[in-house]
């Protein structure tokens, strides 16, 4: 079987989930970075139902509502007025479960080595500052969250991560984007 293609946008975590997960299992793959606004004729060709990435759905079927997890963090920036002041008292109170019930003394949510848990919501571990920057709010501190704290780090210090993030900068001013023109539609 030849190299396999992975269409994505850089600044997606969903993507860096699979990327993670292609690595740690060894597989080659070439990425093909997509833009979105002009899709590349591969892309078109490969996906004729929808014309455009999944960006949502992971392509693993997991038996945890991630996309819940996903969906309620995201709200601190893609919602404005009461709607970012529910979605920042969700995001706390998923962040104390996943705390007090997911990690407990354990290394990564999996044990001591790093499993599917993880690459679920491995996206936290670097996405969440960029949407507290984007918020102007701090959900994840470290007193409250201790578990998490030292689950991000021995996450984004795992070699196949640490050599697989996106760039910060340019991955924050994507997202300060799409904040923009929801608060623009928003307030219109």
């Amino acid at each position: 079987m030849g190299e396999q293609n992975l269409h994505g946008t850089a600044s997606s975590p969903y993507v860096y989930r699979v990327m993670w997960a292609l690595k740690l299992k060894g597989l080659d793959y070439e990425y093909i970075d997509e833009d979105l606004s002009n899709k590349s004729n591969l892309l078109l060709k490969y996906n004729t139902v929808y014309k455009k990435i999944n960006m949502r759905k992971p392509l693993l079927g997991f038996g945890f509502n991630s996309e819940m997890i996903s969906y309620t963090l995201f709200g601190i920036v893609i919602k404005v007025g009461e709607g970012q002041k529910k979605a920042i008292q969700d995001s706390l109170e998923v962040l104390k479960i996943l705390e007090e019930h997911g990690l407990g003394a354990k290394k990564f949510f999996g044990g001591e080595t790093i499993g599917l848990m993880d690459m679920t919501l491995g996206w936290m571990a670097y996405w969440i500052s960029i949407l507290e920057e984007i918020a102007g709010v701090k959900l994840l501190e470290e007193h409250k969250f201790p578990r998490l704290f030292k689950w991000i780090k021995n996450f984004k210090e795992f070699p196949i991560i640490k050599e697989n993030l996106p760039d910060y900068d340019k991955t924050l001013a994507r997202f300060k984007g799409h904040r923009e023109k929801i608060v623009g539609a928003a307030t219109k």
